[in-house]
Order: C-alpha cells, then structure tokens, then sequence
C-alpha cells in the first residue's frame, strides 16, 4: 500500500505509538470502572483514545491524496528540538536546583524567566522586549495560579533572597 502524506502517517505512527504506551502503562495502576475510576483510569483511556486518533491519521494517510509530491517529511528542526528541550532542562534546575552539583533553588520565578529566554533562541529572530513581556506575564500569572490560589509550596523566590 502507497503512502500518500507522509506527515500524517508519521504523525499517526506517533501518536499510535504513545497512546499504547500510556495504555500499558496504565496497567500498573488500579484501573477500576467507570462507577469508582481508580488511578489508571484517566490513563488508560487517554491512551486509547490517543491510539485510536492516531490509526485513524494514519489510515487517512494511505487512502487520502494530499498533493502531487505526497506531502513528504521536511528535515528535522535541530535547532528547535535543542533550545526547547534545553529551557525544559533548564527550567527544571533552576526551580529546585541541583544540589549534588551545589546549584542553589532560583524559585518559580527566575526559572520561568530562563524557560521563555532559553526557548525564545528557537526562534528566527528572538525579539527580546515581546520575550521579556510573555515570560513577566507567564511570571505573575503562574505565581497567582499555583502559589496564591493553588497554595503549592514550593521556592518562589532564590533561596539567598527567601532564606
């Protein structure tokens, strides 16, 4: 059978692969029924509905035509894939640190400043003053969110400033 968009067939392919992931991984779970969900429910039925979205992807990748070249797969985006999984990385560190390393807690707040600056590199042209307004709003609204209205402990602020 031919192919006839790659990227939809390759993005199905994925999903497939990740919903079947997250189903068997819900096996380790108590999964319960429908009346008293236990903790694998959610996942386990996420991960069928991810599944059955990506066959559905994928078989309209080898029945649908989607234009003369057959929609092929572009190169991969390095420089993306890096800076994104780098202010992932980043953000990670900062907000609790590496203490093994002795890399001090930063808190919620500089760790949200890193993720956007990191993650702006990704783009063409980082603008710095549209980067600096989305990561003062991502800031605040984070900080409203999960330390003010959600009541999560943990460092918000670095520990030399908090104590």
């Amino acid at each position: 059978m031919k192919i006839k968009s790659q990227k939809d067939f390759f993005s199905g392919l994925m999903f497939m692969g990740v919903g079947v992931a997250f189903a068997v991984g819900a096996g380790t779970y108590t999964v319960g029924n429908g009346a008293r969900m236990g903790p694998g429910y959610f996942p386990l039925i996420l991960g069928i509905l991810l599944a059955v979205l990506g066959a559905a992807i994928t078989f309209y990748a080898l029945t649908v035509e989607s234009g003369p070249d057959g929609d092929k797969v572009g190169k991969w985006a390095w420089k993306q894939i890096v800076f994104i999984l780098l202010s992932n990385f980043a953000f990670g560190v900062l907000l609790v640190g590496l203490p093994s390393f002795g890399v001090p807690a930063m808190g919620l707040i500089v760790a949200i400043y890193g993720l956007v600056f990191i993650a702006s590199m990704a783009g063409e042209k980082p603008n710095h003053k549209e980067t600096f307004v989305l990561a003062t709003v991502l800031a605040v609204g984070s900080y409203v969110a999960f330390v003010w209205a959600l009541k999560l402990q943990f460092p918000v602020w670095p520990s030399f400033i908090s104590g």
